[in-house]
Order: structure tokens, then C-alpha cells, then sequence
């Protein structure tokens, strides 16, 4: 396996001590001129598996775009470049997504000279179409989440941009299901294809099924009592439809259970600071379509509820994929009415769950979001925020929680017991000599 010093302190900066075998079968055929199609169970670390590789074909000091990486879905993007950053090397990341003003992604582009593009089919389709991107300087082409694309319906907008690339020289697909053909506009050559898909395996035997009867054909009752017994713990709940979420989520917020909600019909800002309140361990609920269900890397989710059922078995996988990730445990909750039938890939023998009479309302999570109105562009850091907290809020260490800057704003995470000395404290205080909204996440 190649290993270069850049490899290594990639690895030291992400604080991974050994890849898992896929990784390392990634990685092993990084030089080799060959496509990759590499199939993997969702959470088994496929982002590491095609962004090391690069490391050994990007050009240093070279000013122009060498790989485009395709994504299904803007969050998915924004997680990829975080990742991609954290490394530390020394080239350039832009990220490309509908949502986002296309001007400023023009002018990131050709002002920083990123060496990799990450973006949605048809954002990049935009870019090309507008001359923004150089297509010919690219060299690797990456499609993460293959079947996802195809099945969110961007077949024409990838055909049309792998249709402008002429000096491809690698491609890699990476999805976490078989496709029985790959279509013929990815103009793969002499594939290599790396299966890891048995792994999944294992990962069942760290995942529990359960189901949880509901005696209503409404089951909210139901969910609200298990999450009850559930606790402070995470948990994600799945519904079909957006509608379904708005609707499950209020009637949970009514009934003094904090949640979170998260579906394609909000607003970007909307999306992000729920996810920023679901992963920094300020709201323990997100009641999701299946939007969350690929491509988020949402760290210790314990436990899986799937309110409804799900449209297919690649959906039901998907779902359980969020918790259980590498070498953690998880359970998978199915809330039924007696009149719903289990589908085919589930198995009818699951343990039924009894859920207590009285399970007491869990407590508001210790920790709270704050939304800051300054971010990257604004050129402030996690340590000016941390410092600003620590001097002005009188907040410890340990006061302090996950930091996520953005271009325009940032999170924290504070204790909940905090909040409100340390809105006192900074009230009217400048942060590295700016005024700016400083307020608790909404």
C-alpha cells in the first residue's frame, strides 16, 4: 500500500491511527490508471477512501482544477470539503450547491485556485455552462453515492459534464448498493471493482431490531412514549414524507419533548442549524425524511426509529446505517400499527418492545446552540471564538463545546446551565473588533 508523507499527515491531522480494509484496498490501487467502482456499507468510511488517493495524484503548485468530485446532495458536499480541510494539505477545496449565491462560487473559484471542486450535478452544470470551470485541466473524477444520483434523477446532468471532460484519466464510483449496470456515460475503462458489501454483515450484528406496537393507527402517542424511555439518548426519526416530519415534529414540541426537524422543502440555514443542534449534543430528537438517511456524518446515533415504513430494503439499510457506525452498537425501532405489514426483507420474528406506562418527559439536552453572525469570510476562527468565550463570557474549558464556523456565521455549543450568564457578559461586546449578532440558536 502507498503511504506518502503527505498520506501520514493527513492521517495525523484526522487523528486515524490504522484504515480499515477498504481504505487500505482503496489506496492500494490509487496509481494505477484503471477506474474503481467501490462498493461499501453506508458509515464504513468511503469519504477517506477516495480523498487519500488524492493526495497521490494531485499536482503540487499546480494553479488550475485537477478533480471534480460529484455529490447527490449539498450536505454531503459541505461534509466532504470539511473532512478534505481537516486534512490540512496544501491544496484548495470550493464546494459547489444549489442554494448558495453562484457568484460567490465564481469568484472562490477563480480567486483561490481550488485544486478540487466538490458539488451537485446541477450546480457544476452551471458553472461549465458559464465558462467558471476549466474542464480541461481535470484530471480524476469521483461520483460518491453513484445510485443516489441516478436515483435523485441526475442522470442527464452528469452525462452532460462527463461529456466535457476530456482529459479524464481516472474515475471512481463509490455507492452503497450494487447496481445490476453501470450507465454508459461514465465512460468507465478496464474497472477495477472493490466489494466490501459483506461487511454488512457484521454490521447486523451490532445493530438490534425491535418493534414497538401502537394500538392507534395515529402513532405518535407511541413514539412520544418510547422516546420518553429512550431518554437523553440520540435518536433519529424517519417518515416518508416531509409533511409527515412538520407534522410529527410539532406534535412532539406540544407535547414539551425538544426536537429538531430536517427535510428538503427548508431553508439551507434552516437544514444546517438543525443538524449543527443534533451532532453538538444540544437537541437529542431530529425527526427526518430519509434526506438524513445517506452521506451525513452524524456521530453516536443510538438509536434508529423508523415511524414509517420504509419504501425499500436499500432505504431500511440506509436508515440503520446512521447508528452502529464502525465499531459502535446501535438499535433499530420499527413503531407499527397492528394492521401495517412487516415487508419481505424484514424478518417477522422481531422482539417486541413493552414500553412503561409512565416513562418520565427527558430533560432539555446540557448543552444549547449559540448562533454567532460573523464567519470564514469575516476571517474568524474557532480559537476566536473560544478565546472570546473564555474572556469576555467567563466560560471554562469545559463550558465549551463543539465549534462550526461557516462562511457567514457559527455554532457552539455551551452549556445550557451557561446561556444566560454568558449573554449577559458579552452583551455589547465586540468579537476580534466586530458587532455582531451573538444569540441562542432558534
Amino acid at each position: 500500500m502507498k503511504m506518502n508523507e503527505q498520506i501520514q499527515s493527513a492521517l495525523r491531522n484526522l487523528k486515524i491511527e490504522a484504515l480499515n480494509p477498504m481504505q487500505e484496498a482503496s489506496l492500494a490501487h490509487a496509481g494505477e490508471d484503471k477506474d474503481v467502482i467501490l462498493l461499501s456499507p453506508t458509515g464504513s468510511g468511503k469519504t477517506l477512501a477516495f480523498l487519500l488517493p488524492l493526495l497521490l495524484t494531485l499536482k503540487p503548485g499546480d494553479s488550475s482544477i485537477q478533480v471534480l468530485i460529484l455529490v447527490p446532495s449539498r450536505e454531503l458536499a459541505l461534509q466532504i470539503e470539511q473532512v478534505f480541510k481537516a486534512m490540512n494539505t496544501p491544496w484548495k477545496t470550493c464546494c459547489c450547491y444549489g442554494g448558495h449565491p453562484i457568484a460567490e462560487e465564481k469568484k472562490s473559484i477563480l480567486g483561490n485556485h481550488p485544486a478540487i471542486i466538490i458539488g451537485t450535478p446541477g450546480r457544476i452544470t452551471d458553472h461549465l455552462a458559464k465558462g467558471n470551470i476549466n474542464p480541461d485541466t481535470i484530471h480524476t473524477l469521483i461520483i460518491d453515492e453513484f445510485d443516489k444520483s441516478l436515483e435523485f434523477g441526475f442522470h442527464d446532468e452528469m452525462a452532460e459534464i462527463i461529456a466535457q471532460l476530456p482529459n479524464l484519466k481516472k474515475r471512481m464510483l463509490l455507492s452503497a448498493t450494487d447496481a445490476e449496470e453501470i450507465p454508459q456515460f461514465t465512460g468507465l475503462n478496464r474497472t477495477i471493482k472493490l466489494d466490501f458489501l459483506g461487511d454488512a454483515v457484521e454490521e447486523e450484528t451490532r445493530l438490534k431490531l425491535m418493534k414497538v406496537l401502537s394500538p392507534a393507527k395515529d402513532k405518535v402517542d407511541t413514539l412520544y412514549k418510547l422516546l420518553c424511555t429512550l431518554g437523553s439518548s440520540s435518536s433519529i426519526v424517519f417518515c416518508n414524507h416531509r409533511d409527515a416530519v412538520d407534522r410529527v415534529s410539532n406534535l412532539l414540541t406540544e407535547k414539551g419533548l425538544y426536537n429538531e426537524c430536517f427535510h428538503g422543502g427548508m431553508e439551507q440555514p434552516d437544514r444546517e442549524r438543525a443538524l449543527y443542534k443534533f451532532r453538538n449534543g444540544s437537541c437529542h430528537v431530529l425527526v427526518s425524511t430519509d434526506l438524513a438517511a445517506r452521506g451525513l456524518d452524524i456521530p453516536e446515533v443510538e438509536h434508529i426509529i423508523h415511524y414509517h415504513l420504509p419504501v425499500n430494503e436499500e432505504a431500511f439499510t440506509h436508515r440503520n446505517g446512521r447508528t452502529a457506525r464502525w465499531d459502535a452498537t446501535g438499535t433499530s425501532y420499527l413503531v407499527l400499527h397492528e394492521e401495517e405489514k412487516l415487508p419481505e426483507y424484514i424478518a417477522p420474528d422481531i422482539e417486541a418492545v413493552v414500553l412503561p406506562e409512565n416513562a418520565p418527559r427527558p430533560s432539555k439536552p446540557s448543552w444549547s446552540t449559540i448562533y454567532i453572525g460573523k464567519g470564514k469570510k469575516d476571517k474568524l476562527s474557532k480559537m476566536d471564538i473560544a478565546g472570546f468565550l473564555y474572556k469576555k463570557g467567563n466560560l471554562t474549558r469545559e463550558d465549551v463545546g463543539q465549534i462550526d464556523v461557516k462562511e457567514h456565521y457559527a455554532f457552539v455549543a455551551v452549556r445550557r446551565d451557561k446561556v444566560k450568564q454568558l449573554l449577559t457578559l458579552i452583551r455589547g461586546e465586540k468579537i476580534k473588533g466586530m458587532k455582531t449578532l451573538i444569540e441562542e440558536a432558534k
